[in-house]
């Protein structure tokens, strides 16, 4: 719980999480990256380099600091080195959307990332919610 809870704040969201379940602060984490991965792929369209490259950063940070720093190999097994894979292949994609200013790409890993939140989202009510938080 306190680690997703320092993953959470690392990341510098502006929600408080005091009082959060480990598994609300999974969901916070996945809200904010969307909304991070949306501004950056609109900042791309408009060709808005300074604020791409913010967002871009952003998401990157909630990926490597707040997801991949959640995910608790010794309980989560299987689920945990499936989704470190989705979030390492989430942040190479967002590397070289960054470098070539490819929108598609940056929209490639929202629709990764969508599936993933709301399954997220329905295991919230089994007793296996902390197998990843």
């Amino acid at each position: 719980s306190s680690r997703s809870a320092a993953a959470y704040k690392r990341v510098g969201t502006q929600t408080s999480v005091d009082g959060a379940s480990p598994h609300q602060l999974i969901c916070l984490l996945y809200e904010a990256l969307l909304q991070s991965l949306r501004m950056a792929h609109a900042a791309t369209m408009r060709g808005d380099i300074e604020a791409k490259g913010k967002e871009i950063g952003k998401s990157v940070r909630i990926l490597e600091e707040g997801l991949k720093a959640a995910l608790n190999d010794a309980a989560g097994g299987e689920l945990a080195t499936n989704l470190r894979g989705v979030y390492n292949y989430g942040i190479s994609r967002l590397t070289r959307a960054n470098l070539n200013n490819d929108a598609p790409m940056i929209q490639e890993v929202i629709e990764l990332i969508i599936p993933v939140y709301e399954a997220w989202k329905t295991i919230g009510a089994a007793p296996a919610k902390d197998a990843a938080a």
